[in-house]
C-alpha cells in the first residue's frame, strides 16, 4: 500500500517576520512589546489545537525567543507528553530583544552570518535549549542551511538528524515578487526529502562518505509546475500560500464571528498531487506544512481579515486529519521521518514527480527527477525538453554567508535553465538554453519544442523511463509519427534519449535528425563569464577543441565518439555521445548578445530506426 507522510511543524515565533510592523504601527520598533509576545502565543496556541483535534501530530521547533518565554516551554512539554509532539529548535525567528542585545545585528538569516557568528549562535541557541528541556533536539532547520553549517551542528551536536534545508524554487523569482527585498536566493535544490552531501547542501549524498549526518527537508511542499513557472511563495501546501495566491472561493463572517463558506480546491488537489507521487517513487510520497505565527496575524494579511487566515489552516488540517482517517496518511515528526526515510531509501534511488497543470486547466506536464548527481526537468508542452539541469555530479563546494564570494547566493548554478536564460521561445537573435532536437527533410525543419505530448512513467532494472506519447511531424511532400522515450538510468549521472520513427508516409524517405543542447551556467538571469569554457570533439585519437571567446565558431566532427564541454567555474563537464546512422558531433560557440554553447550530434533516420543519444555530467576540476 503506499504511504503518504505528512509533517507538520510549528514554530512558536514570538517576534513573528513581519509582525512587529503590523502590531506595533506607529509606534518605535519594540521586540518585547507585550501585545506582540502575547499575540504571536494565542497564535501558536491554535495552530497546535488546530493539528491536535484532527488527530495530527507535531513538530514544535522552538525559537530562540521563545527559549526566554516560560509559557511557550511550558506548552511544549505538555503536548510533547499529551500529544507526542516532538520538541525541535530552529534557526528561524532569532530577532529578539535578547538577540538583538548580545549580537547586534539585524540579519537573521543564519546562512547569510560568517563562520565564526554563525558556530556562536549554534552554540548559544543549542545550549539554551538544553537549559530549558534538559537534552538537545532531534531536528533544526531554517529556509536555508549551508552545507559547513550542517557539518559544524552534526559534529557538536550529533542528537540532530533531521533538518529544514531549503527553500525549493525561492530565487530571483521570489525576489523580484517581494519588491527585490526578499534576499533568499536558493533555487536549485531538491523539492522532496533527501540526504544533503557534506560539501553542498543542495546536492544529495551518493555513498556514505558524502553523508552528512542528517535527512533534510524542503521548508513548504510546492506545486512543482505554477512555482516553476512563477512565484513559489503563492503555491503551497501552506494554506496561507493559497490566499496569496488568490486560489480560493472566499466565504463570509456570520453572526458568530466564524469565516464560513469558504473553498480551497486548488489545495486539496495540491495534495493530492503530492500523494500521487508515491506511484513514482516506489509507493512513498511526502508533504510538509511549516508554519509560524506571522501568518495569522489578528489585523489580517494578504488582504485576508484574521478569520479567514484562521479558517483556511484549520481547513487543511482537517483535510490532512481525513486523510488520515481514511488511512492515506501517516504523520510523523521530524525526527520519526529521518528514521523512516533512512530505512525506506538508499543513497542512489531517484527522486520522480510527474506533475500536471493544477490551476489553468491546461494539459502541461512537467516529469521532475533529482539524484546524487543531477536535477532536470523534461516539459511536455515542448516535446520533452530538458529545460531545467542542474550538475550535482560537481557536488559544488560553494561558501555562503559574510567573508565569502555569496554572501547571499546559495542556489546551485544550472546548465540550462528556461526562466533565467530564455529556452527554446526567445524574444529576439541568439537561442536559449534547452535539450531538444530538430527534424529536417528536404530544407524544411521542425523543433520538438513545438510539439506538444505527453508522458508515461515506467521503472524497471534501476531505470526510470519516459515513453512519450508519439507526435505527428508534418513536412511539405511527406509526413511521419515519432516516438520519444527518455531514460534516467540510477547511479549512472546520464540521460538517455532515443528517437523513434514508429511510421513514415514515405517509408523510402530519411529524414535528418539534430540533437542538440544549447547551455551556458549561472544562478541568475544575468549572464556569467563564458571565456574559461573549453568545447571539444573527439574521434578515435583526435580531438579538435577551442577555447570559448565569443566568436560564433563552430566544429564538426563526422563519426565523433563523444563532443564536450568543460566549465571551470562549476567544475563540470558535459559529455554527449550518440549511437545513429551517419553520426556527426558537433560544437558552438555563442556571442555576447547571445553567450551560449552548443553540443550536439546529427544523423540519418529512415522509417522504424531509432536514433539515441546520452547526456553525461561528471566533475571537472
Amino acid at each position: 500500500m503506499d504511504q503518504f507522510i505528512v509533517n507538520i511543524i510549528h514554530r512558536p515565533e514570538m517576534v513573528p517576520e513581519y509582525a512587529e510592523k503590523v502590531t506595533g504601527q506607529g509606534k518605535a520598533e519594540d521586540l518585547g512589546r507585550k501585545a506582540l509576545l502575547t499575540e504571536s502565543l494565542d497564535i501558536f496556541k491554535t495552530q497546535q489545537e488546530a493539528a491536535h483535534k484532527n488527530g495530527l501530530k507535531t513538530t514544535i521547533q522552538m525559537t530562540y525567543a521563545s527559549l526566554f518565554n516560560d509559557e511557550a516551554v511550558e506548552i511544549a512539554k505538555d503536548h510533547h507528553e499529551k500529544y507526542g509532539d516532538e520538541i525541535g529548535l530552529t534557526l528561524l525567528g532569532l530577532p529578539c530583544k535578547e538577540f538583538r542585545e548580545k549580537y547586534k545585528t539585524k540579519d537573521f538569516c543564519i546562512w547569510m552570518f560568517d563562520m565564526d557568528m554563525k558556530k556562536s549562535v549554534v552554540n548559544d541557541v543549542f545550549e539554551k535549549f538544553y537549559e530549558r528541556f534538559g537534552f538537545y533536539p532531534e531536528s533544526t532547520g531554517s529556509y536555508y542551511m549551508d552545507a559547513d553549517l550542517i557539518n559544524y551542528i552534526k559534529e557538536k551536536y550529533p542528537s540532530v538528524k533531521c533538518a529544514v534545508a531549503t527553500c525549493w524554487e525561492e530565487g530571483p523569482k521570489a525576489y523580484h515578487t517581494c519588491n527585490n527585498s526578499w534576499y533568499t536566493l536558493m533555487d536549485g535544490g531538491p523539492w522532496a526529502p533527501w540526504i544533503p552531501s557534506k560539501v553542498n547542501t543542495h546536492a544529495p549524498a551518493a555513498n556514505e562518505a558524502e553523508d552528512s549526518g542528517i535527512v533534510a527537508i524542503p521548508h513548504l511542499s510546492r506545486d512543482l509546475l505554477a512555482c516553476y513557472d512563477g512565484n513559489g511563495s503563492n503555491f503551497g501546501t501552506h494554506p496561507q500560500n493559497v490566499l496569496r495566491g488568490m486560489l480560493y472561493e472566499p466565504g463570509h463572517i456570520d453572526e458568530n464571528g466564524e469565516y464560513v463558506g469558504q473553498q480551497y480546491p486548488y489545495l486539496f488537489n495540491l495534495i493530492d498531487q503530492y500523494l500521487y507521487q508515491a506511484r513514482f517513487n516506489n509507493g512513498y510520497a511526502y508533504n510538509m506544512m511549516f508554519v509560524g505565527p506571522g501568518w495569522m496575524n489578528k489585523m489580517g494579511r494578504w488582504e485576508a481579515p484574521y478569520e479567514l487566515l484562521k479558517a483556511s489552516y484549520e481547513d487543511g488540517c482537517a483535510y490532512y486529519g481525513q486523510l488520515k482517517k481514511d488511512g492515506k496518511l501517516l504523520d510523523m515528526t521530524m525526527s520519526e521521518f529521518a528514521d523512516y526515510y533512512r530505512e525506506k531509501k538508499h543513497y542512489t534511488e531517484p527522486e520522480c514527480a510527474l506533475w500536471r497543470d493544477l490551476i489553468y486547466g491546461s494539459n502541461k506536464q512537467l516529469f521532475w527527477y533529482c539524484d546524487p548527481y543531477m536535477r532536470a526537468c523534461v516539459n511536455m508542452d515542448q516535446g520533452g525538453a530538458i529545460v531545467d539541469l542542474r550538475p550535482y555530479a560537481a557536488k559544488l563546494e560553494w561558501k555562503v554567508g559574510i567573508g565569502t564570494p555569496h554572501v547571499q547566493e546559495c542556489g546551485y548554478p544550472f546548465l540550462i535553465q528556461e526562466k533565467y536564460r530564455a529556452g527554446y521561445f526567445t524574444h529576439y537573435a541568439g537561442e536559449g538554453t534547452v535539450r531538444s532536437a530538430k527534424i529536417c527533410h528536404n530544407g524544411e525543419e521542425v523543433d520538438l519544442c513545438l510539439c506538444r505530448t505527453h508522458a508515461h512513467f515506467s521503472e524497471e532494472k534501476g531505470e526510470r523511463r519516459l515513453t512519450l506519447d508519439p507526435v505527428d511531424i508534418v513536412f511539405s511532400d511527406m509526413s511521419l509519427k515519432l516516438q520519444t522515450v527518455i531514460t534516467f538510468k540510477e547511479g549512472d549521472s546520464s540521460i538517455k534519449i532515443d528517437r523513434n520513427i514508429l511510421e513514415m508516409s514515405d517509408p523510402e524517405a530519411d529524414v535528418t535528425i539534430n540533437e542538440y543542447m544549447v547551455a551556458c551556467y549561472g544562478v541568475t538571469e544575468y549572464p556569467e563569464d563564458m571565456t574559461s569554457i573549453t568545447l571539444s570533439a573527439t574521434s578515435g585519437i583526435k580531438e579538435d577543441s577551442l577555447r570559448y571567446a565569443y566568436k560564433c565558431r563552430e566544429n564538426y566532427c563526422p563519426g565523433a565518439d563523444h563532443v564536450d564541454a568543460v566549465i571551470p567555474p562549476i567544475k563540470t563537464r558535459v559529455t554527449m555521445e550518440c549511437s545513429g546512422r551517419e553520426k556527426t558531433g558537433y560544437f558552438k560557440e555563442g556571442y555576447a548578445f547571445s553567450p551560449m554553447f552548443t553540443l550536439g550530434y546529427t544523423g540519418v533516420l529512415k522509417d522504424k530506426e531509432v536514433f539515441s543519444t546520452w547526456l553525461r555530467l561528471a566533475r571537472e576540476d
